[in-house]
């Protein structure tokens, strides 16, 4: 007797669809690193930190979406940003302690200025009593030079002058690396006490009124 025909079994099972074969292997978009992650830890080594963060939480936020690589980068950025400002912070502290030491921005009697001070006072003034302790690399009005030592009891005031200034003039050209006589700088004196002292009682001050100096006048040939 005839059997009817079987039916015709396939002889293996369908193949997957052509996406599945792609599962778990990395696209070219995710195999490249994130231009953004990138950016964003070159801005950072150089202490660019406000553009590095923004380039790196752009970054990480489109990694999260497209699954791409440069999310070590991203964070390193942040890494070293963070690094910048807590060195940048150090710096600061360490600067406002300096100054606080060493006294900038404190008004002080004109006679308690020490050699090697820079100081901020109206040098056109009569009578120059008070002054504002100033940073020597910030602009200034006046230094103070040296501390010379003169006999000046029993002087008039006009001979107290010529000493105490024919004093300073030896300083200066000491300090300056110029005569006064050719200087720009204008020099000015403070009589500490009338008795000469082992560690001087003329405080020699150097200035030009109406402009303000930059750095110490030390060798400056001006």
């Amino acid at each position: 007797m005839n059997q009817p025909p079987s039916e015709i079994q396939p002889a293996r099972q369908p193949l997957p669809s052509a996406e599945s074969w792609l599962e778990g292997v990395p696209t070219p978009a995710q195999q490249k690193q994130d231009g953004y992650a990138v950016a964003a830890l070159a801005t950072s080594l150089p202490g660019m930190v406000p553009i590095a963060v923004v380039l790196a939480g752009i970054a990480l936020r489109r990694i999260k979406r497209s699954g791409g690589r440069g999310k070590r980068l991203a964070y390193g950025a942040l890494l070293v940003s963070l690094c910048w400002v807590i060195a940048t912070a150090v710096a600061v502290t360490l600067n406002l302690v300096g100054e606080h030491r060493a006294g900038i921005g404190r008004t002080v009697s004109i006679s308690q200025v020490a050699v090697g001070r820079c100081f901020d006072a109206d040098l056109d003034a009569d009578a120059l009593k008070l002054v504002r302790i100033a940073d020597c690399a910030a602009p200034h009005t006046g230094e103070a030079y040296a501390k010379v030592s003169a006999a000046l009891a029993g002087l008039s005031v006009a001979e107290t002058g010529t000493v105490a200034t024919q004093q300073c003039a030896g300083a200066f050209v000491e300090f300056v690396g110029k005569p006064y006589e050719r200087s720009e700088l204008d020099m000015y004196y403070v009589v500490l006490e009338n008795r000469d002292v082992a560690d001087g009682n003329v405080l020699c001050l150097v200035g030009m009124p109406g402009t303000k100096l930059t750095g110490t006048m030390r060798g400056s040939q001006r």
